[in-house]
């Protein structure tokens, strides 16, 4: 059930972060899935000290945990649109 769970709110969090960071339509839904549990990932080695929060995977999940991932897949998704810019100039 975990695995589901860190799936189904992954793949929401991330198609929320590209929508946010305006990348919603290069990005199908197996990249949004990714992006939000490696969001979720880097989110709580960066900001689980400010913020707190735990796993995603979890039921009821923790607005914490949420934020955290959210936050984790804004910042991994401004990387990759960094990433980007310099290789198209």
């Amino acid at each position: 059930m975990y695995y589901i769970l860190l799936i189904v709110i992954g793949g929401v969090l991330g198609w929320l972060a590209s929508m946010l960071m305006n990348r919603d339509a290069s990005m199908g839904i197996f990249l949004n899935i990714i992006v939000g549990i490696v969001g979720s990932f880097l989110g709580n080695l960066l900001l689980s000290g400010l913020i707190g929060g735990g796993s995603i995977g979890v039921w009821p999940p923790d607005i914490r945990a949420l934020l955290t991932a959210f936050l984790g897949a804004v910042i991994l998704l401004a990387v990759v649109n960094l990433i980007q810019r310099r290789r198209l100039r």
